[in-house]
């Protein structure tokens, strides 16, 4: 059986909002802007060269809305992996988006934790080959 995650929902208040900071910020691609009724759209973005998106969801109701920044309790939400950590640093420094622990050096690769414009933790890594 072969299985891939093709799409990972994340909450935000605002369309136009998230779809500028994923891709005039993180440098995504808008795959789908869909108008699905008066207040529902269905809105992909992804990393290039990548196969899984992020499905832009916005809330609809208060505990959605509680939701937005701490779809994890506080903890990493999302793995960015690159294969150009200093480029996508420079990236995320270059937009001003908040750092929450600098660049290190591991075993496994290059890594750093920022947060996006919702307070969602991520890590940006270059694995090791």
């Amino acid at each position: 059986m072969k299985q891939r995650l093709a799409q990972i929902a994340i909450v935000v208040p605002d369309y136009d909002e998230a779809i500028d900071f994923y891709t005039n910020k993180l440098q995504f691609e808008l795959i789908e802007d869909t108008v699905l009724s008066p207040s529902k759209r269905w809105v992909l973005v992804k990393p290039n060269g990548s196969d899984c998106g992020l499905l832009l969801a916005k809330a609809s109701n208060a505990s959605q809305s509680a939701s937005i920044g701490n779809q994890t309790g506080g903890r990493v939400f999302l793995f960015l992996h690159t294969d150009d950590f200093d480029r996508d640093f420079q990236n995320l420094e270059k937009h001003q988006i908040k750092i929450i622990r600098p660049p290190v050096e591991e075993t496994w690769g290059k890594v750093c934790v920022f947060e996006d414009l919702y307070g969602n933790k991520w890590d940006l890594i270059e694995p090791k080959s």
